[in-house]
């Protein structure tokens, strides 16, 4: 029997004090199960404390460094000066896991964010075993597992069980305002439907591999640099891209898949890491075998950039990913979007203009400026009473800057609270919106038959 309660793990896994507790509660009590934890996304569910979710939560998973990241990362919540969580991890770490997390079941929502590779057929386990799953992105990572998701689907919804993925960037400030001055006709216009040359909505996002996570260095596990089990970077970040051109040029709408989508190009390409980056950022001296494959000149190339061209009920989009291996000093991961309407370009810029925040521009692409401001100015209310305290400012170029009060920018760290205050919301209701499966279905085809696309091109 290899149980273990936090306060035991601590010898050999944390060197901190827990002691063990059961926690009252009651056939609607949410109770978490985390499995096989690893990437730090698994700890950021549990950055905070949720009503009616149990202080309890059961950690299957292999000994190893993933596991260790993951605890440190609770304890530190735990035991932080302010708003402190109070989670008690009761973990088993015996090579069966799996079948004990099935057959246990001490938890009726299962989290998982780790190995991709592995992460259907954990899926589909938890929901053959009757609990609800919240999967980190992405739950497909080749066409295989979009086959196998659907199945998972059909499962879920057999078994009355939510499945549901988590997109953070939904909870972004400046995407979030893009959204709502896109639904204002008189500011925004028409969508534009565009080319694929220029599309009516881009969306970029770059990424790097050395960065910091609730104040510390981030130490990745060295399968997180391998595409068969990580997945390439254009089934990986672009499925929130994909995911946020729907919610904002459909929002509430069903995509039905493939009917309403039409691929049109995809590409890949390499980021090259040297084994001192390599160590520096997992701790190895040495890559394992399984990526000597991707290694030349002791140079691991890894395929974690991509871009897709499609089009999404007769609208062009664009999304692209771009993993660097450290950002510069004083920078971090960027995001830039462009929603183009007949009356308005809506426009999110995270550059060294902008001290690496994002900020969202809105640009009259109209005949008549002095229309536009007035009509902006009028439509403006219908954003402040959603989000009090937005102003507009004129820029030098003739653009509109969307000021953004302090209070809105929590930091992308605590959007994985949001998404799962949002999760439990639905829990209660005891479904999802009627949206949300369809569309995840379609966001994985876009992703995974991009990758194909893709690698045809290379092969």
């Amino acid at each position: 029997m290899k149980y273990f309660f936090l306060s035991i793990t601590s010898l050999l896994l944390l060197n901190v004090s827990c002691t063990m507790k059961t926690h009252s509660s009651d056939e609607k009590e949410v109770k978490l199960i985390t499995l096989d934890p690893g990437h730090f996304h698994a700890a950021l569910v549990q950055k905070t404390s949720y009503p009616g979710v149990s202080k309890d939560v059961y950690v299957y998973s292999p000994v190893g460094t993933d596991l260790d990241e993951h605890l440190k990362k609770i304890e530190g919540y735990n035991t932080r000066p302010e708003n402190p969580t109070e989670w008690n991890e009761i973990i088993y770490t015996g090579a069966d896991f799996l079948e004990k997390m099935r057959t246990e079941k001490n938890g009726n929502v299962m989290v998982t964010a780790g190995n991709n590779g592995k992460k259907m057929e954990y899926i589909k386990q938890a929901l053959s075993s009757g609990i609800h799953v919240l999967a980190d992105k992405p739950m497909a990572i080749n066409v295989s597992d979009f086959e196998k998701l659907k199945e998972c689907f059909l499962i879920a919804k057999q078994n009355e069980l939510l499945l549901y993925d988590i997109m953070t960037e939904r909870f972004e400030i400046t995407t979030m305002l893009q959204k709502e001055f896109s639904l204002l006709p008189a500011v925004y216009g028409e969508q534009q439907k565009g080319s694929p040359e220029d599309p009516g909505i881009i969306k970029e996002s770059v990424h790097h591999f050395f960065k910091t996570v609730s104040g510390n260095p981030l130490i990745r596990p060295a399968w997180f640099f391998d595409v068969n089990q990580q997945g390439e970077g254009i089934v990986d970040v672009t499925t929130h891209l994909v995911d946020l051109v729907q919610w904002e040029c459909f929002p509430g709408q069903v995509i039905n898949c493939p009917v309403d989508i039409e691929l049109s190009d995809a590409n890949h390409w390499t980021t090259a890491l040297s084994k001192a980056q390599f160590k520096e950022v997992t701790g190895l001296d040495a890559y394992p075998d399984y990526l000597m494959q991707d290694v030349f000149n002791d140079t691991l190339y890894v395929y974690a950039n991509g871009d897709i061209y499609y089009k999404i009920r007769g609208v062009n989009a664009k999304v692209s990913v771009i993993w660097n291996y450290t950002y510069p000093e004083g920078g971090g991961d960027t995001h830039y979007s462009i929603m183009k309407g007949s009356k308005a370009h809506l426009i999110i810029e995270q550059g060294k203009e902008q001290n690496y925040k994002p900020v969202l521009y809105i640009k009259s692409v109209g005949p008549n400026p002095a229309t536009f401001e007035k009509d902006l100015q009028n439509s403006l209310s219908a954003v402040t009473d959603k989000f009090p305290g937005i102003e507009l400012k004129k820029t030098e170029d003739d653009k509109w800057e969307v000021i953004v009060p302090a209070k809105y920018h929590n930091g992308h760290e605590a959007h994985f609270g949001q998404v799962t205050e949002n999760f439990l919301k639905y829990l209660r209701e005891g479904t999802l919106p009627d949206w949300e499966v369809p569309n995840m279905i379609a966001k994985y085809y876009v992703t995974t038959h991009a990758l194909e696309l893709a690698k045809k091109k290379t092969e």
